[in-house]
């Protein structure tokens, strides 16, 4: 999937790009199926909510999974970001966020990018997200909110929030994100399962939490320009990965079949990635 001049200026002015439906019905059902047993395994990968137990974010899931191994590998999501760094990337986080039905909490006004660069020294926002939503996303089920623009500010300010949620994160401070809202406004792209949303590493967002009966369920992928791999492994590997190597794309008909890849978690993660190291 080629991305055309305008939208190549839309994400250069706001930040992200939004592309309804644009996995099928189909295709999302063969990753929705594995959910179930993903979320109810006890794997130190899988976060839990602080409150309910439910779980919050499943990591790593691509290195035991073999539905989620393909789409890591799907045409549709890197080659846009490729296109975009004119570079190969890898793999620096792959995630599940639950966002469960009633006890999905919040996740705060932060930029990923200050994370990845206080935490892991990631050298420059030379990285992307990728959200896939695996349900429909509504105004009720805790929308993912962006402030258009904001990426241009590069790393604001923040401080390490350890305490609001069972997932620390480095947050930004009511005020500014008060002045961020005065200049940009603020979107939080709905629509059906199967669409995807492209956005910068700076891009400040956030989510509320989810008080309706429907889950948002949700794919996050972050691909990083090789070249601005990170430097430090003082997260888990399962948070950040400390493999480098170019993602190489599957048919974009990889979901619907089994094309073989590499499971090598599949029978738990190796202690090596379950341990911080302080020298990369």
């Amino acid at each position: 999937m080629q991305l055309t001049h305008k939208q190549i200026g839309q994400f250069d002015q706001h930040g992200y790009l939004f592309f309804p439906s644009l996995f099928t019905h189909r295709e999302v059902g063969v990753l929705n199926a594995e959910l179930g047993r993903i979320f109810s395994s006890r794997r130190p990968e899988n976060v839990r909510e602080k409150r309910s137990g439910v779980v919050r974010t499943s990591f790593g899931v691509h290195m035991y999974n073999a539905a989620f191994a393909r789409l890591a590998r799907h045409p549709r999501m890197v080659e846009p970001v490729k296109e975009i760094f004119q570079e190969d990337v890898y793999m620096h986080q792959f995630k599940v966020n639950a966002k469960a039905a009633f006890d999905g909490e919040v996740w705060q006004w932060h930029q990923d990018f200050g994370t990845w660069h206080a935490d892991d020294q990631m050298p420059e926002p030379r990285a992307m997200n990728v959200a896939i939503f695996l349900d429909e996303v509504n105004e009720f089920n805790g929308p993912l909110m962006f402030i258009p623009g904001s990426h241009e500010f590069g790393v604001i300010e923040a401080g390490h929030d350890t305490a609001t949620t069972s997932y620390p994160l480095w947050t930004l401070d009511h005020d500014t994100v008060s002045r961020l809202v005065a200049k940009g406004g603020l979107v939080a792209p709905k629509g059906p399962a199967g669409s995807m949303i492209l956005f910068h590493s700076c891009l400040v967002h956030a989510s509320g939490s989810n008080l309706s009966p429907w889950h948002r369920r949700t794919v996050y992928l972050s691909l990083c320009a090789v070249s601005n791999h990170i430097r430090r492994f003082k997260r888990p590997g399962y948070i950040a990965q400390r493999e480098f190597e170019p993602i190489q794309c599957l048919p974009d008909d990889c979901l619907l079949k089994d094309y073989p890849v590499s499971l090598p978690w599949k029978d738990g993660a190796p202690e090596s990635v379950l341990q911080p190291q302080l020298a990369a």
